[in-house]
């Protein structure tokens, strides 16, 4: 069962993945929680909907700032990645543009490509709102529209929309300060402007001439739009990666958003133990083996070594730490996505902690699984979650080795023997909690193993069918309330154990089948 009490009630992203983790759809939404619950809802009319959910293993999400940075993103990705259940987007034509062309007298005109010279501003997902900037920024900047000069001024300049630079009523260099100004609105800098326009708008009120009031309105609320700075989509012929990090206790958590030629085309995440210097640690290995950005946006500026490794990556790598503006807010979003990322797992571990009376937070589970096809290839996996998020550097998985028939409970102790013998010999950490894919026989067994080796780790099993925890010592399993935090939690633990136990066996298969 999927977990949807991990995703917020915030604008952005969404992605339905199949067990594979093939994006099977990409969609926005103003509120991703509301919207994602939808799909599960039992009156759901479209067949293809339906056939969708059944194949939904897991869902990920990026958060933006606000819905319209969710679309913008959206289609990004879809173009991306084509998911198969995106049949409306995916072969849709790219949002339009505003392009200041590259003439002597510069034209404003709307394209929906980027193949010709000069500069693009948008792109602008409504038609109207980008008809009305363009119309409002012509008009006041009084900027030409024809294609070819005319031989006379045309209707535009008898009106006074335009300064007819055709007939030379206005000289080269005051229309290209016309043209500067039109520019720094298009960029967002609009306030000088809005500020005029409400002037006037208030002057033709008192006129009574309501009309033309209403026509301002309207352009003012155009040019506010522009003031919705979208740090998604950025048109710069560059790529940029921007990463944060968020420190929980002795743990890392870090975050990586790739931006290429504008476009927000990937987010990673990583985890790792504190450290000294882990964060330049982390650049260096990362980089080691990737190819280094033109622009690195970070939130502090790494140790001159790692500056002088980077450049020798790329000569052209620009080191940025932000104390304002635009990459500043994009380095905000990328650590707002990890707040979303880390904390809601922590009062999941709370709600387990108390259903089921451990003497501390569960910070380190482990979970094993048995996976076998009619008792051949049997495997085992031994998956960790650190602050409730996966840590798959600790992944492990296992061959059996004392049997080679069916028999979930021999293998199970056998896996529990070597994992936790090695740790105690070696000097690891031990888990807060061990989570065994079964009912009381596996159970039992695990626990016995535990036993031998003096250990008083707190173990459950969660057995598939009802999802009832068995407890050491409890005559009744546990069970918990479907939507209950904790059982969400061990849940999705579980899942991922078994999903990563079926991998390996899936893998020695079809070894087998080579010959």
């Amino acid at each position: 069962m999927i977990d949807l009490s991990q995703i917020p009630h915030l604008p952005g992203v969404y992605f339905f993945l199949d067990p594979r983790d093939r994006i099977l759809y990409i969609g926005k939404a103003k509120d991703l929680r509301n919207r994602v619950r939808s799909y599960f809802s039992d009156r759901q009319p479209s067949l293809k909907t339906r056939i969708l959910v059944k194949k939904i293993d897991k869902i990920d999400f990026i958060l933006t700032d606000n819905e319209l940075e969710a679309l913008i993103l959206e289609n990004n990705l879809i173009k991306k990645n084509q998911p198969r259940y995106n049949i409306d987007l995916k072969d849709s034509k790219t949002y339009a543009y505003i392009l200041l062309t590259d003439e002597p007298f510069p034209r404003l005109i709307s394209v929906r490509d980027k193949t010709r010279t000069g500069r693009y501003f948008g792109p602008f997902p409504s038609a109207s709102d980008r008809n009305r900037i363009l119309h409002a920024v012509r008009d006041i900047f009084k900027l030409r529209t024809c294609r070819k000069f005319r031989k006379k001024p045309c209707l535009r300049f008898q009106i006074d929309l335009c300064r007819a630079p055709c007939a030379r009523g206005i000289s080269a260099e005051e229309y290209r300060d016309n043209v500067e100004a039109a520019r720094r609105v298009l960029k967002g800098q609009v306030t000088g402007t809005i500020r005029d326009l409400k002037s006037r708008m208030e002057e033709y009120s008192l006129r009574e001439q309501y009309e033309t009031a209403l026509s301002l309105r309207e352009q003012i609320q155009a040019l506010e739009g522009l003031r919705e700075k979208q740090k998604i989509e950025r048109h710069r012929q560059t790529d940029e990666d921007i990463i944060h990090y968020l420190v929980e206790g002795e743990k890392v958590y870090l975050m990586r958003f790739n931006i290429d030629r504008g476009v927000l085309i990937n987010k990673e995440e990583y985890s790792f133990d504190r450290q000294e210097g882990f964060f330049a640690e982390f650049l260096g290995q990362y980089y080691s083996s990737r190819s280094v950005p033109r622009e690195l946006v970070l939130p502090g500026r790494p140790e001159p070594a790692l500056l002088d490794y980077l450049k020798s990556k790329n000569p052209r790598c620009k080191v940025i730490v932000p104390r304002r503006g635009e990459k500043k807010k994009l380095l905000e979003l990328v650590h707002k996505n990890l707040e979303h990322l880390v904390f809601p797992k922590r009062e999941n571990l709370r709600s387990l902690q108390e259903a089921l009376h451990l003497p501390g937070l569960p910070r380190h589970i482990e979970c094993f699984d048995i996976s076998h096809l009619a008792g051949r290839h049997t495997t085992a996996s031994m998956v960790c979650f650190t602050n409730g998020i996966p840590d798959k550097s600790e992944y492990r998985r296992f061959r059996i080795r004392s049997h080679d028939q069916i028999d979930d409970v021999a293998s199970m102790a056998e896996v529990v023997r070597r994992r936790y013998r090695r740790q105690l010999r070696e000097q690891n950490p031990l888990p807060d909690l061990v989570i065994i894919d079964g009912g009381r026989g596996q159970l039992n067994a695990a626990l016995k193993v535990l036993r031998s080796l003096e250990q008083r780790i707190p173990i459950i099993a969660l057995a598939k069918q009802h999802e009832e925890i068995h407890l050491p010592d409890a005559p009744r399993p546990l069970r918990l309330d479907p939507g209950h935090p904790g059982l969400n939690l061990i849940r999705g633990i579980r899942d991922e154990s078994h999903r990563f136990a079926l991998k390996y066996n899936r893998l020695l298969r079809e070894k087998d089948l080579i010959p």
